[in-house]
């Protein structure tokens, strides 16, 4: 089993050079942030996803967690690096200093964050969902359900969790059937949902569930759904938790992977009904557990950003290690480490190449996040906040295509050995998987970016991201250098049929609704390689100009040139293979009757 090490350069490196975290910490409230700070949170961080978290990562998978006597039970090793966690603070980072947090970026906390799930994707799911519920009822709450609730769940004494699904209703949430009677100042909340992330577990001392239910005299669909904190226990006047609440969990699943990440089965009601507290307006509920949801499809990309940092760290020290065959270069030698093999090569860059392009895309999101939500200028905090939409399908949807991809290239340069489960690698396939599924399926996010994002403006905000690459691209063909050249064709190139895919998409939209969806994946691949494209050549300008300082390290920022290049070279191209699919595509997929498949 390869230990993790957080690529804390990298991090650095795309917080101060391609993001911008001066800026960020600029914005009113984020003074705190200063280059010190951020350094050392970045290090220490980096030390204890080493040293509590990566550990327990194999643990989790082989031990999973136990339903017992109506309770989950956490293994032991989770319960500890837990406490850890809590008593260091490390819950807290972005949070409102009003209630514990520290005040500081989410860009920064994102870099934090993908250190955790890189470490143990199981461990980190329970802060993830936390975090969500935090920024909800942040922004949603009354005084009286901030007072009572944030300081303890920002400690992460508490966590949250995001109670949506049911069994008739997975991602079509107008459908949801768990009510909610309203009785004197509280509700009685009864139903049932299903696959519950950290629904239920023994890690924090309560439970703070956000549930999605409907009044008796709600609506239909999704405009007569309302929102409700149920906590697992009743919390006292004191602040401590109290009675046990009418909600239990009936069983886990038994999933691929994550398996120390409880998925849980919860009951409401059972004895008379669980009380509950609305949470703003009566059917408001779905806008509102949107800023949940949003926050969690980011924190999801990010997972698989950290899974394929993770699977790339372990192919390229085994490639290290690993004997196999003679170099083609000195035929007559013995045999040499597969690193050397250029195939081996194309897939170690394959997957260094788009980890990096997702970390700039994530950590781009977060920034923008920050800007939409602190920015004194309303103008800016718009385009901010118009920029945060569209990028969060592409985060979410493309990041995490990108996470499995390169976890199981990562078990094809283990050769047999991958499909071993002590190698480790199969597990971290094994986790990613779930990411394009959860938090709305990559299908969901695709036609969410071309019905939603494209059907809002007419691709207005797309445009600008075109003119903003447009010249980055010039910038880049205007400096000497082979490498920069080749990345501003690279980009040049992508740049021309994304225009081109999204004017007919803009224009499909309205007449042909079903070709625009047919496509929808397809652009959103298209999309995420492109962006991914502009964030990597964003970095070979960042490193071109730091590559003239006295001092500057050589090594790796000549290796960020090259990891730009090999994506212009290698991966941008595809995007131009996507431009026919998206056209043309639905003539055949939607022309078999049921009865051919």
């Amino acid at each position: 089993m390869i230990p993790y090490s957080a690529p804390v350069a990298d991090m650095r490196f795309v917080l101060n050079r391609v993001v911008g975290i001066d800026r960020i910490a600029a914005l009113p409230g984020y003074e705190a942030a200063s280059p010190d700070l951020v350094d050392t949170i970045l290090d220490e961080a980096a030390k204890f996803a080493a040293g509590v978290l990566a550990p327990i990562n194999h643990i989790g998978d082989h031990e999973g967690s136990v339903f017992e006597n109506g309770e989950v039970r956490q293994p032991e090793s989770f319960r500890q690096a837990y406490q850890q966690y809590v008593e260091a603070g490390w819950n807290s980072v972005p949070f409102d200093p009003e209630f514990g947090g520290q005040g500081l970026p989410w860009a920064l906390a994102f870099a934090v964050q993908e250190m955790w799930q890189a470490a143990s994707m199981s461990f980190g799911l329970c802060p993830m969902l936390n975090q969500g519920a935090v920024d909800l009822l942040t922004s949603h709450g009354s005084p009286g359900q901030k007072a009572t609730y944030l300081s303890k769940m920002i400690s992460g004494e508490w966590s949250g969790s995001m109670d949506l699904t049911e069994p008739q209703a997975g991602s079509d949430l107008g459908t949801v059937r768990c009510k909610a009677v309203q009785d004197g100042d509280v509700y009685r909340v009864t139903g049932q949902k299903i696959f519950i992330t950290y629904g239920d577990h023994d890690l924090a001392e309560n439970i703070i569930h956000l549930v999605l239910a409907r009044l008796p005299d709600a609506p239909a669909g999704s405009r007569g759904i309302s929102l409700f904190i149920v906590p697992k226990f009743l919390v006292n006047p004191d602040g401590s938790p109290g009675e046990r609440n009418d909600v239990r969990c009936t069983g886990i699943e038994h999933k691929l992977g994550i398996k120390a990440s409880p998925t849980a089965v919860l009951s409401y009601g059972d004895n008379g009904g669980a009380i509950g507290f609305i949470v703003g307006e009566p059917n408001r509920g779905l806008e509102y557990m949107f800023a949940m949801m949003n926050n969690a499809r980011l924190s999801v990309g990010l997972q698989g950003v950290a899974i394929a940092e993770r699977a790339y760290q372990q192919a390229r020290d085994y490639a290290k290690i690993r004997v196999q065959s003679r170099d083609l270069r000195t035929p007559k030698k013995p045999p040499v480490t597969i690193i050397n093999h250029p195939d081996v090569r194309r897939m170690l860059l394959t997957m260094k190449a788009q980890a990096e392009a997702g970390r700039i895309l994530a950590y781009d999101a977060a920034a923008a996040f920050d800007l939409a939500q602190r920015h004194p200028d309303e103008a800016t905090r718009t385009a901010a906040q118009l920029r945060l939409e569209l990028l969060t399908p592409i985060v979410k949807g493309w990041c995490t295509d990108m996470g499995c991809e390169v976890a199981s290239i990562g078990i094809q340069v283990h050769g047999g050995m991958g499909f071993i489960e002590e190698t480790g690698a199969a597990q971290h396939y094994r986790d990613a998987r779930i990411a394009p599924i959860y938090e709305g399926t990559n299908g969901i996010q695709a036609n969410d970016l071309v019905f939603r994002k494209l059907g809002r403006d007419q691709g207005a905000a797309v445009q600008a991201f075109l003119v903003e690459t447009r010249a980055v691209a010039a910038e880049l063909a205007g400096r000497p250098g082979d490498d920069l050249a080749a990345i501003a064709r690279g980009l040049t190139a992508g740049l021309i049929v994304l225009e081109q895919a999204t004017e007919w998409l803009v224009e499909t939209l309205k007449p042909d609704p079903v070709a625009v969806a047919a496509g929808a994946a397809h652009y959103l691949r298209m999309f995420g390689l492109v962006a991914g494209g502009a964030g990597l050549a964003r970095a070979a300008l960042a490193a071109d100009e730091d590559l003239r300082q006295r001092g500057a390290d050589a090594g790796f920022l000549t290796g960020k040139l090259l990891t730009a290049r090999f994506f212009a070279d290698h991966l941008l191209p595809q995007a131009a293979g996507l431009l026919t699919p998206i056209v043309n595509g639905h003539q055949t997929v939607m022309a078999l009757t049921e009865e051919q498949f």
